[in-house]
This record gives structure tokens, C-alpha cells and sequence, in this order.
């Protein structure tokens, strides 16, 4: 017999849930994308590693995130402190298909908040790409999500973690525990990988630029169910959030490709895709927190600092390949500074320094911004070392398609090659239709002269 489901509580709200399970799906779409992004960015032997590298993520933090990751990250605050959440909801036990966290439920919530676990931890891929093996990368991952993440999750998405409650700094989709620690993450990772020996003197060309605009045209739309989702509510700040991250990204899309002729004498299709992200990645923080003018401004900044940020990896001799430390962590540090500069009342109810609010806001920005930079890059830097001590984490060569490494290839070049054996007097195979007539049109070539 078929029993009713349980009534919702009088808070729950329809639009609300609705709103955040339509951004749940958006945001998810965002780690495909950004494999999509990645793998297009690289070479060509590296391809398929980047995509295993992101799908990998789709699996293994949603088992670790709904195991501890979401009751650590939300979960009664243990001691008071703002620091972590305590072993209530492992598992999620104790929740129900009518339990609310505000007014919608606390399944849709979790799951939003998974895909931002998810693609924050598949971002620092972009900093080894080429130079990590897989195993590695599997033991990195599920322990960078439980050591890092999961407690910054705690400190700024939870109602009472430290940043947002005892400091009380604003990052209102995640500049802090997404985009900043991913691009610290991506700094340490890095060093305790090394670098290519000819990343300095080899570009990285990218062996596919129509994939990497497919993989920024799917973060595009998913970014908008990330920052208008993180308001949590069907109401004008998510409208304000979702308008604020389009104008960030044109704003930076002006910017980025002005410094990069100036510097280069050209625009590159991969410096506007990538101008983009940056414009995003700095409104995030701050979309719901800044006016329309304050958006602008913010992506204008962003642009112009991240062009010049991918380029101080050869100044400081840092490989980090695919620029997570120059677009994630200097635009994600950008829109924080602009969140204490330019956040308005209207919004946010604080008033940034533009705004009159003078420096109380800004340095509480700055003080969270040093907190998350010098835990990240620590405790990230110990985990890369360990898993690189343990099982291996440096790839002894750069992936070849040799056995043990990959056995796929991402590109069918086989009737290519094939034909490339036949111009050089090679064997090659005889069943191939069109091996065999070029064979025929050559043997007439032959007889012509």
C-alpha cells in the first residue's frame, strides 16, 4: 500500500528549491566543461589524462562528500570556534526528504554544495597537467577535499564559520574556499611537482582551441547557477548575482586582449576564452555584494592583473601549466580586495571603502584572504609531498601513449599514419579501401613519368 510522503515544513519554499536544484545542474556541467577547457588547452598526448583527471572527481568526492565531506563542512560547529562541523550527518543520517535548511531542502542543498566541492577540487589539475600520474592524483584529490575544502567550506559557506561569523569578511559565491585556495593549491602542487625541464623555452600549444571554447561556453552557463545559485533564494539577489557575472566577464574580456596586443601585436581566441574565466572567477566573490558599476569595474580590473599574472610563472620558475595560479588565484584575490573596496549597503548591507564604509571592511577581506592563502598553500603542500614520497605523484616522463600510462588515443590518426608509412616505402596494412587506391594512384604515377 502507498503511503503519502511526509508534509514540508511551513518554511519551505517551492520557487526557492526549484531555483537551486535547476543551479545544482548548472554547476555540475561546470567540472565536464572545465575537462572539455583543460584538455583542449594541452597537447594532444595529455588529453586524455585531463578528462580522466576531472571525471575522476565527478565520482570520488560526491562518495567522500556525502560520507563526512558535508557534515564537516556543515554540520553543528564543534566548540563554538567556526572551524569545522562535527560526525552529526555522516552519511547523511538524520536527514529526510522533508528536512530544510532555510526554506529548501537539505538534500538540494548538499547536493549544490557537492558540485562546488567537485569542480573546486578538479581545478587544480590545470596546475600538473602533463606531469602527474593518475594514482597520485586519485590519493591528492580525496585528501586535498577532506583537509582542505571541506574545512573552508565550513569557514565561509556555514552560518557559523569564523570568516563569515566572528571576522565577518563577505565572499558571497566562493573567491575564498573555490577560486583563491584552488590557485594556492595550484601554486604548491606545482613546486612539489617541478616543472617540464623546457616549459620555459617550449609554448604549451593547445591542441584543440574549439574544445577549449566549448569547455568555457559550458562554464559560462554553469557559473551563472553558481553565483545566482549561492543565494539560495528566488529573489533579487540572485537576479543582481546572475546579471553581475556577465558584466564581470565582459568586463575582463576588454581588458585581457588590450594587454595581450600591446605585449604580443595580436589577440588570440585562447586569451579572450580565457579572459572570460578570469572576469568570472573575480565576480564571484563579489556578485552579490557590488552594484552593476562595481561588476564592470571589477571584471575591467580583473582582465588587465590576470593577463599580466599567467605570465609570472617564468619569473618565479613555477610550472604551472595551464595558468590555475594566474587566473584562479589572482582573480580570485582581485574580486575579494574589490568586495572591501566597492561592496554597497544596497546589496550586501556593508558599504565597501568607495562607498564610505572606510577600511573596516577591506582589511577584514585582507585578513581573510592571508588566512586562506597560508593554510591552503601549507597544508596543500604537505599532501602533495607525502603523495609524492608514498605512491607517486611526478610522473617519471611526460604521458606518450605507452603502455601503463594510456592505452586510448584522444585522436584516431591511424589512416593518417598509415598513409604517412606508404609516402615513406613502409609496410602498410592492404585492407584499408583508401590505403589501396592511393596505392594505385601512386603505382600510376610512377607509370606516367
Amino acid at each position: 500500500m502507498l503511503t503519502a510522503p511526509p508534509p514540508m515544513p511551513p518554511a519551505y519554499n517551492s520557487g526557492d528549491t526549484a531555483w537551486l536544484l535547476a543551479a545544482s545542474a548548472m554547476v555540475l556541467l561546470m567540472t565536464p566543461g572545465l575537462a572539455f577547457f583543460y584538455g583542449g588547452m594541452v597537447r594532444t598526448r595529455h588529453i586524455l589524462v585531463m578528462l580522466k583527471m576531472s571525471f575522476w572527481c565527478l565520482a570520488s568526492v560526491s562518495l567522500l562528500w556525502w560520507a563526512i565531506g558535508y557534515t564537516l563542512a556543515f554540520g553543528p560547529d564543534v566548540g563554538g570556534v567556526g572551524l569545522i562541523g562535527d560526525m552529526d550527518h555522516a552519511f547523511f543520517r538524520g536527514i529526510e526528504i522533508n528536512t530544510l535548511s532555510g526554506s529548501i531542502p537539505t538534500y538540494v542543498f548538499g547536493t549544490f554544495q557537492m558540485t562546488f566541492a567537485i569542480v573546486t577540487v578538479a581545478l587544480i589539475s590545470g596546475a600538473i597537467a602533463g606531469r602527474a600520474t593518475m594514482r597520485g592524483w586519485l590519493w591528492f584529490s580525496s585528501a586535498w577535499l577532506l583537509l582542505v575544502y571541506v574545512p573552508m567550506a565550513h569557514w565561509v559557506f556555514d552560518k557559523d564559520g569564523w570568516i563569515v561569523d566572528h571576522l565577518g569578511a563577505l565572499d558571497f559565491a566562493g573567491g575564498l574556499p573555490v577560486e583563491l585556495n584552488s590557485g594556492i593549491a595550484g601554486l604548491a602542487t606545482a613546486m612539489v611537482l617541478r616543472g617540464r625541464p623546457d616549459f620555459k623555452r617550449i609554448e604549451e600549444r593547445p591542441n584543440n582551441i574549439p574544445l577549449v571554447v566549448i569547455g568555457v561556453a559550458l562554464l559560462w552557463f554553469g557559473w551563472f547557477g553558481f553565483n545566482a545559485g549561492s543565494a539560495l533564494k528566488d529573489q533579487g539577489t540572485a537576479a543582481a548575482a546572475l546579471i553581475n557575472t556577465q558584466l564581470g566577464a565582459a568586463g575582463a574580456m576588454i581588458t585581457w586582449p588590450l594587454v595581450e596586443k600591446w605585449r604580443t601585436g595580436k589577440v588570440t581566441m585562447l586569451g579572450v576564452a580565457s579572459a572570460s574565466v578570469a572576469g568570472m572567477v573575480a565576480i564571484t566573490p563579489a556578485c552579490g555584494e557590488v552594484n552593476t558599476l562595481g561588476a564592470v569595474v571589477t571584471g575591467l580590473v580583473a582582465g588587465f592583473v590576470c593577463a599580466f599574472a599567467v605570465t609570472l610563472k617564468f619569473r618565479i620558475d613555477v610550472d604551472d601549466t595551464l595558468d590555475v595560479v594566474g587566473v584562479h588565484g589572482a582573480g580570485g584575490l582581485v574580486g575579494l580586495i574589490m568586495v572591501g573596496l566597492m561592496a554597497t549597503a544596497r546589496i550586501s548591507g556593508k558599504e565597501g571603502l568607495f562607498y564610505g564604509g572606510g577600511v573596516s571592511l577591506l582589511w577584514r577581506q585582507l585578513v581573510a584572504i592571508a588566512a586562506v592563502a597560508a593554510y591552503s598553500f601549507a597544508v596543500t603542500w604537505l599532501i602533495a609531498k607525502v603523495v609524492d614520497k608514498t605512491v607517486g605523484f611526478r610522473t617519471k616522463e611526460v604521458y606518450e601513449n605507452t603502455p601503463g600510462e594510456e592505452t586510448e588515443r584522444a585522436y584516431d590518426f591511424s589512416t593518417a599514419e598509415r598513409l604517412g608509412a606508404l609516402v615513406r616505402g613502409k609496410p602498410v596494412t592492404d585492407d584499408d579501401e583508401l590505403v589501396g587506391r592511393i596505392k594505385d594512384l601512386l603505382r600510376a604515377r610512377e607509370d606516367a613519368k
